[in-house]
């Protein structure tokens, strides 16, 4: 069923949808932004073969408006925007990036972007010759994004096991990181050095053998990842991987890692609610990234980790804490928390940023 744009911006309360070509390298992309109430928004760039340009578009919207609610819970003066860019074989990536650079930059500070699936350093490359308003990849950049993210999810881990068992006790823990790349792998060596046992789940074979090199960590088949007794299940890879089918077979206690959106919907958190599995919802969590990127370029400093763990770990608490007082599920309390303080907002500081 195809989206009627406006209406869903109703709905979802987005300020902006601009639909992008270029045909010169091939480029079709969609920007959304959502939330420029008390600063300019951020989000990454994702590239992705999506199934057609209404899919595109639906991701493009869910991801913008998750960013404005992870600013919310981490308490940034700032916003949610997403860019995504429709991946096919004749598209001319260089060019493509640099077009969006040049977008960016008329933008003009109001929406700020970075890396996401699909966009990394080479790419970014691409985009900071034609913007500021873009993290550089380099040495001038906020510093190990993915680093920060694998960061936050730890943190968020802490607070969950905390929660569930009163203490950390890492030895004792045994959790199964599913997806093995940029923050996957951090996450993985963090949860090692705390003397945690580690299982592993990576659907690229090449990645899996330079990981063994590196990780003393089990690897488990990636088609098994639900059914594999443990206490925490951290996916670190795509979302929407929790749904009627999934839940059923999972057999973790908890369920905290970086992958955005792992609710398929809102009812499969009232699902892991129902059968007690903890979720820390991922809007909560996964915001390493956007804390780092988001307060280097509003005050131009980079955040030590312990800052990144603070502000995760005391938003992940009174999400845990809300809940149990009120017997619902994570996810309704987290969305719930995130806009009321979106609406706090927008009351008291009026109508969006405009363009300058």
């Amino acid at each position: 069923m195809s989206l009627h744009v406006l209406d869903a911006m109703a709905r979802g309360g987005f300020e902006e949808v601009v639909a992008l070509h270029d045909r010169a390298s091939g480029l079709r992309a969609f920007l959304a932004i959502h939330d420029t109430s008390v600063g300019p928004a951020f989000g990454g760039l994702r590239r992705w073969q999506y199934l057609d340009e209404d899919h595109a578009l639906r991701d493009c919207l869910r991801l913008s408006r998750s960013m404005t609610h992870k600013c919310a819970l981490a308490g940034l003066p700032a916003g949610g925007g997403k860019m995504v860019l429709l991946d096919h074989p004749e598209l001319d990536r260089p060019a493509a990036y640099r077009f969006v650079g040049r977008t960016v930059e008329r933008l003009a500070g109001r929406f700020y972007t970075g890396p996401d699936v699909g966009t990394g350093p080479r790419e970014l490359a691409w985009v900071t010759r034609e913007t500021g308003f873009a993290t550089d990849p380099g040495d001038d950049g906020p510093g190990d994004l993915a680093g920060a993210t694998a960061e936050g999810v730890f943190a968020g881990i802490a607070t969950g096991l905390r929660h569930l068992y009163g203490e950390e006790d890492w030895s004792r823990r045994t959790i199964l990181v599913q997806g093995l790349g940029g923050v996957g792998e951090r996450l993985a060596r963090r949860l090692l050095d705390q003397g945690a046992h580690v299982l592993g789940a990576e659907i690229d074979p090449e990645r899996v053998k330079r990981i063994q090199g590196r990780l003393d960590l089990e690897i488990v088949d990636p088609t098994q990842v639900f059914d594999r007794e443990c206490d925490v299940f951290a996916p670190c890879a795509m979302g929407g991987i929790l749904h009627d089918l999934t839940i059923k077979r999972l057999r973790a206690r908890m369920v905290a890692g970086a992958a955005n959106n792992v609710l398929a919907r809102m009812e499969h958190g009232d699902q892991l609610h129902a059968r007690d599995v903890l979720y820390i919802p991922d809007i909560a969590i996964t915001s390493g990234a956007l804390i780092l990127g988001a307060l280097f370029h509003l005050r131009g400093d980079r955040q030590p980790p312990v800052e990144i763990e603070r502000r995760i770990g005391t938003a992940v608490s009174e999400i845990l804490t809300l809940a149990a007082r009120e017997n619902l599920s994570t996810a309704r309390v987290a969305l719930r928390e995130a806009e009321r303080r979106i609406g706090k907002r927008r009351e008291s500081f009026g109508p969006p940023l405009l363009t300058t």
